[in-house]
């Protein structure tokens, strides 16, 4: 009598003891409604007007192409997160904060970014910390910022993104885009006052001039101090800003 070599069947995925939790497809959609929101949010000039800035579900949930429950559900999340709140019988408002708060936000990112002057003059290359000058390569003597506000404004804004950027630090990267939003609506509005441009352009070089010679302390201090000067601004001023 022959007998039959056994085989050993491998088992199918229906057989083997997986941990495989089932998709919910509304929560790909409330995460992806989540990060379009707040790339959103973090782009507006939320301090341009005095007004409170509101956000409409129904016209959020067209302009995504989603239904009105993940929206729900990232807005819950934006909320949780402080960019947002629920204000009943009005709808969703853009957090704004006060005054005391922006200043304590623009002196942690002063810190923040004094940090990143000092990992660039370690880790950047000579390309990169020079590529900074092309930011203000349309300003000068000929050409001065005050007249010009709009388009300093921005390079004012990419300047401070830059070096964040430039320390090559995702941490850096990750707290800063939390405070990016008050801040730069700050830096937007202080801007235009004479006094504040006039200092702008000079320490912003001074800056990138401290960067270029690897003089680590130096440009610390200078990114630091430059930063410290809008918050002091903000503390004395900021009534007059924002009302």
């Amino acid at each position: 009598m022959s007998i039959r070599k056994l085989t050993k069947v491998a088992p199918t995925m229906a057989d083997a003891d997986i941990a495989i939790v089932r998709i919910a497809p509304e929560t790909s959609f409330k995460n992806k409604a989540y990060e379009a929101l707040k790339e959103a949010i973090l782009k507006m000039d939320i301090y341009a007007t005095p007004e409170p800035v509101m956000l409409d579900e129904r016209a959020l949930s067209e302009r995504l192409g989603v239904s009105r429950t993940p929206i729900r559900e990232a807005i819950a999340m934006l909320e949780q997160d402080g960019f947002v709140k629920t204000v009943p019988r009005r709808g969703i408002m853009v957090v704004r904060r006060t005054k005391s708060e922006i200043v304590d936000m623009i002196r942690a990112w002063a810190a923040l970014e004094s940090m990143a002057a000092r990992l660039i003059t370690t880790t950047a290359s000579k390309k990169d910390i020079s590529a900074l000058r092309d930011v203000f390569k349309d300003f000068g003597k000929d050409r001065l910022p005050q007249d010009h506000i709009d388009e300093y404004s921005r390079a004012n804004i990419a300047f401070h993104q830059a070096l964040i950027s430039l320390s090559e630090s995702p941490v850096l990267v990750d707290l800063t885009n939390d405070l990016l939003l008050h801040v730069r609506g700050y830096r937007q509005l202080t801007i235009g006052r004479t006094e504040r441009t006039a200092a702008s352009l000079p320490e912003h070089l001074g800056i990138i001039e401290a960067l270029e010679a690897r003089d680590t302390e130096l440009a610390e201090k200078r990114a630091r101090d430059h930063t410290l000067g809008l918050a002091a601004y903000v503390e004395a001023h900021g009534q007059e800003l924002f009302g």
